[in-house]
């Protein structure tokens, strides 16, 4: 794979102290990132987009992933695909089984052959491509016994009783109203098997009482933290990884126990993307 040269970086601070449980993580380098069309409301092809600082900023989030103990496997980046950055919407991993997306978009239809090659030679035995229009795990997030599932925006409904079948797990759906947060990890972040962290706002009213009553102890964003992306976060169950720019959403997170871990991806937020659109999490059980 032949990734463009870029000056190294140092990772940002990272607290001490071990991860819950070691994570195995795919991101794609954005070698060939751009904005080059307009499928959410953060992306405007009329304004520049640096690539190299992308790429070094991409770099920084990988070495943060690394220094936590966890694992970082690459998908190699193709040509014509300048969202393929975003590993978190190619697919879902639950147990070892893969439901690769289907994207609404055309302009991304091609990364889930991609995405489905990736899989099939890393040897994972039960792959599939979904029937049903859906996002990966922009918008199915695992959580504990349930995976939670948004409609609204990309996935679809039908989508959400596909997952079930194929993952054997309930899958809980939630309805999404603010264009902003088009895809359910814009809005809500799984911190570990029993809490998360949303921003109600972002909801239709019976999803925030659906969501009050699963998870009274969430931690809810403040609208500021939410429009810096700050949901589009990383959790190991103990360390966070998040945009910088969300700081009052890190000190929530240190204050209900968590380690806060701020990231800078100015360049990809241009796309609509931060920390967690970025990474797939590779799940063995």
């Amino acid at each position: 794979m032949n990734v463009s040269p870029a000056p190294a970086v140092a990772a940002p601070p990272v607290p001490a102290g071990p991860a819950v449980r070691r994570r195995r993580y795919l991101l794609c380098p954005p070698e060939h990132f751009a904005v080059e069309y307009a499928i959410n409301p953060w992306m405007d092809p009329d304004r520049p987009v640096d690539r190299a600082a992308a790429l070094r900023q991409w770099e920084g989030l990988a070495s943060v992933l690394r220094s936590l103990g966890h694992r970082v496997d690459l998908l190699a980046p193709e040509p014509g695909l300048p969202d393929m950055v975003f590993t978190a919407n190619g697919a879902t991993v639950v147990g070892g089984r893969v439901l690769v997306a289907r994207f609404r978009n055309r302009e991304r239809a091609g990364e889930s052959a991609a995405h489905r090659r990736w899989f099939t030679a890393a040897r994972f035995r039960q792959v599939r491509t979904a029937a049903e229009v859906n996002e990966g795990e922009g918008d199915l997030l695992p959580a504990g016994p349930r995976i939670l599932a948004a409609t609204g925006f990309r996935t679809t409904a039908a989508a959400h009783r596909e997952a079930e079948r194929v993952f054997g797990r309930p899958v809980v759906s939630l309805r999404l109203t603010d264009p902003r947060y088009y895809h359910l990890d814009t809005a809500l972040a799984v911190l570990d098997d029993s809490r998360v962290m949303y921003y109600p706002d972002a909801f239709a009213p019976e999803t925030r009482r659906l969501l009050r009553r699963l998870y009274p102890d969430a931690i809810l964003a403040r609208a500021p933290d939410a429009a810096a992306f700050g949901l589009n976060a990383i959790s190991d169950g103990r360390h966070v990884v998040l945009p910088d720019g969300a700081r009052g959403l890190a000190e929530q997170l240190r204050a209900a126990g968590y380690v806060p871990v701020p990231v800078g991806l100015p360049e990809l937020r241009k796309a609509g993307g931060g920390p967690k659109c970025c990474v797939l999490e590779l799940r063995p059980e």
